[in-house]
């Protein structure tokens, strides 16, 4: 079974612009754009099924069991609207990862997306103490976009290859015309590690490049640095803690890539 996409709700589109923040290394990108959907309160657009899928589910603290889930949410902003895709787990394996990646921008191409920017981390031995950011993309002209004090020049030699969504994704974009860059934050090279300081860069860079209304400093207030399996506590971050847990046990593992998206 491909990826399937299910309508929430109809919204016309003004020039899409999509952010994609799925768990990966530091869940730099979860943290990300979970916060954005908070602080902007988007609205669910899509929700995307798979047989892929691995085959568990999330306990939350009501005793209830959920299906583990990657959704759209959309926020109009002005004359464009915010695309962002979230969920709780990535595609577990390449063809899946093809699969759902050539789904969105299926979806992105009806729409005449603008632009796609995906969110990752940069796997480091250490903690990094002011995480940097670096910027990769699918042209030299979305590159010059993004030069910015903000974001360390020269990512090639840095990384390696980029796997999972947050590379794919734009690669495969190229292929349809459609821009995309990639920012990618140093952060602990551990699937379980939360780089919220990295976040807070990228989240930075997103909010200075897109003009949003939004604050920064926030976003530590209910996650913290540090490893997901040591900050369990009661509320909405518990609820994402314990998917974050148990989505990187279900599909990473393998070992062996300088980077997971």
């Amino acid at each position: 079974m491909a990826w399937e996409l299910k309508r929430i709700s109809k919204v016309k589109m003004k020039d899409p612009i999509l952010i994609e923040g799925l768990p990966g290394m530091g869940n730099v990108g979860k943290i990300v754009v979970d916060y954005m959907i908070d602080a902007l309160h988007a609205e669910k657009m899509y929700e995307m099924y798979s047989y892929d899928l691995p085959h568990c589910v999330f306990v939350n603290e009501e005793n209830v069991v959920e299906l583990p889930s990657v959704s759209v949410y959309y926020k109009n902003l002005g004359k464009r609207t915010l695309l962002l895709l979230a969920g709780d787990i990535q595609p577990p394996n390449e063809n899946s990862c093809y699969e759902f990646c050539n789904t969105v921008l299926d979806t992105l191409e009806k729409a005449n997306a603008k632009e796609i920017i995906t969110l990752g981390g940069i796997g480091l031995a250490s903690v990094p103490k002011n995480p940097r950011v670096f910027c990769t993309g699918n042209s030299k002209k979305v590159l010059m976009k993004y030069k910015s004090p903000l974001i360390s020049p020269n990512v090639y030699g840095v990384v390696g290859p980029i796997v999972g969504v947050s590379g794919l994704l734009p690669g495969l974009a190229a292929r349809r015309n459609i821009p995309a860059v990639a920012l990618l934050a140093e952060t602990f090279a551990h699937p379980g590690y939360l780089g919220v300081s990295g976040a807070k860069n990228v989240l930075k860079i997103l909010k200075k490049e897109l003009k949003l209304n939004i604050e920064v400093d926030a976003l530590g207030e209910e996650i913290t640095e540090g490893f997901a399996s040591e900050k369990l506590k009661k509320g909405r971050a518990s609820e994402v803690l314990r998917k974050i847990n148990m989505g990187n046990n279900a599909v990473l593992g393998k070992g062996g890539a300088d980077y997971i998206g």
